[in-house]
């Protein structure tokens, strides 16, 4: 199993958790923004302690020293680079390096240093992406409003750049629904893209679990099989782990049991690990019990 497939493990387990304190009001919904309702919220003052430094300094403990030394050497080498060639260069090194350790924080703000020195609809999707997921990841809730609030900046950018991109659109339905901007505007955006690309992972994703934050687990369930039917056709299902828990997640919460239990062992199934399990397991004792 692969670094990737292990932080899906973690990520999966750990969004329901996310789920339960996200600031989505029950009057932010897919049907009220149909009807034209619904509650308007804005991000918090972004707290201005959270840094790329301070979040490297986090993440260093999480990587291991060899890793962990070598971003250290790039750091000092961008700190004493003069040349926009050589810092823009850096930059992308530090932002792929721990991309691939699985840190969107880190990740996040040097995508979007790149993307600054770019300016392209790509690269501000890019650092935008990468913010919502250090967003959704985050353990220190002071950090998220500046995560948010970047990458609200970042798809504002990228929508300007390209009006017609639908990633950059959903991803700022996204953020915006996450607290940094009108939640119903949010909705509005994802399911805009929806409507123009049934395809679209993130947004059809997203759909899912707002939904599932504003009590609609039968909408959730609708989201996450239209989902999997999706990576199905794109051959994506041996891999893709998550529509399948929150959809697992969505029947338990409708006390669909049998379809519970059934869904949660195929996720033992496709991502097969023992901590990850563990867990499955518990949730399963439950249901049965």
């Amino acid at each position: 199993m692969n670094k990737k497939q292990i932080t899906v493990i973690v990520a999966v387990v750990a969004v329901i958790g996310y789920l339960y304190w996200l600031p989505i009001s029950k009057g932010s919904t897919e049907s009220a923004v149909k009807k034209g309702t619904g509650s308007v919220a804005r991000a918090e003052k972004p707290a201005a302690n959270v840094t790329v430094n301070t979040v490297s300094t986090s993440a260093k403990s999480l990587v291991g020293d060899s890793l962990s030394a070598k971003i250290s050497t790039l750091e000092e080498q961008l700190k004493n680079a003069s040349a926009d060639a050589d810092k823009l260069s850096l930059q992308k090194s530090l932002a792929t390096i721990w991309d691939n350790a699985n840190q969107p924080a880190p990740a996040a703000f040097y995508y979007q240093d790149i993307a600054k020195a770019e300016n392209t609809a790509a690269s501000w999707i890019a650092a935008g992406n990468h913010f919502n997921d250090a967003f959704k990841q985050a353990q220190d809730t002071t950090a998220q409003p500046v995560y948010d609030a970047n990458a609200v900046e970042a798809f504002q950018k990228a929508t300007t750049l390209a009006p017609d991109n639908l990633d950059a659109q959903a991803g700022l339905g996204i953020a915006y629904v996450n607290g940094g901007g009108p939640p119903m505007q949010g909705i509005g955006l994802l399911l805009g893209v929806v409507a123009k690309d049934p395809n679209n992972r993130n947004a059809v994703l997203n759909l899912g679990l707002f939904a599932m934050k504003s009590g609609q687990f039968d909408k959730a369930v609708d989201r996450f099989k239209s989902l999997i039917v999706i990576e199905q056709k794109n051959k994506l299902l041996k891999t893709d782990v998550e529509p399948y828990f929150y959809l697992a997640e969505s029947y338990k919460q409708l006390g669909m049991k049998k379809e519970a239990i059934d869904t949660y062992e195929k996720c033992k199934e496709m991502m097969p690990d023992p901590t990850f399990d563990q867990k499955i397991d518990e949730y399963i004792k439950e249901l049965k019990n």
